[in-house]
């Protein structure tokens, strides 16, 4: 079940849920919205190896915005920390960007109950397109849980995203065994 803004509001007030900084009229009826850090980074190669550590290059985006080009990968980063410990995110694109052809997420849209950081953004387009940072970029939606939890993400010993950041963190695929 989908959270409503009362009860997200009631989650918040309780910390179920953390949103830092948290903005009341960025709560919509059953999600809230999150906007661009200020940070972006783009791989290093362009060819990426699943089994290695891929190095990315990190910037800031200026007053002036940063045009996004088709064809290359971009990790972005939410300027809201977020917590989560009774409910399980997810980070959907606001139709708004969607419809400037900006997609925010290749496949990472569910958070797990414990997660507690920022959230990186896979953002790719299908043509130039101007952003700027502080904009709306997403909205994270809950849903409640039924049942009790044994391992929530923050206190996994092979959780490999709880360094807490404003930058946008790489792929830790190489981490797993395969």
């Amino acid at each position: 079940m989908i959270l409503s803004d009362k009860k997200i509001l009631e989650a918040v007030e309780t910390g179920d849920i953390v949103i830092e900084p948290f903005d009341r009229s960025c709560l919509g009826t059953n999600s809230y919205d999150v906007h661009l850090g200020e940070n972006l980074a783009v791989y290093k190669d362009r060819v990426l190896d699943a089994k290695k550590h891929n190095a990315v290059e990190h910037f800031v985006i200026g007053d002036e915005g940063y045009v996004l080009q088709p064809g290359t990968l971009y990790l972005g980063v939410t300027k809201e920390y977020t917590e989560t410990h009774n409910a399980v995110p997810f980070l959907e694109g606001k139709s708004s960007v969607g419809r400037l052809g900006i997609d925010i997420h290749a496949t990472a849209g569910k958070g797990d109950v414990g997660f507690c950081n920022t959230w990186t953004l896979e953002i790719s387009c299908v043509q130039p397109v101007r952003i700027y940072a502080g904009m709306p970029i997403g909205q994270l939606i809950y849903f409640s849980v039924l049942g009790d939890i044994e391992h929530y993400y923050n206190r996994k010993k092979n959780a490999k995203y709880t360094s807490r950041t404003i930058f946008p963190v790489e792929s830790m695929m190489w981490k797993n065994k395969f």
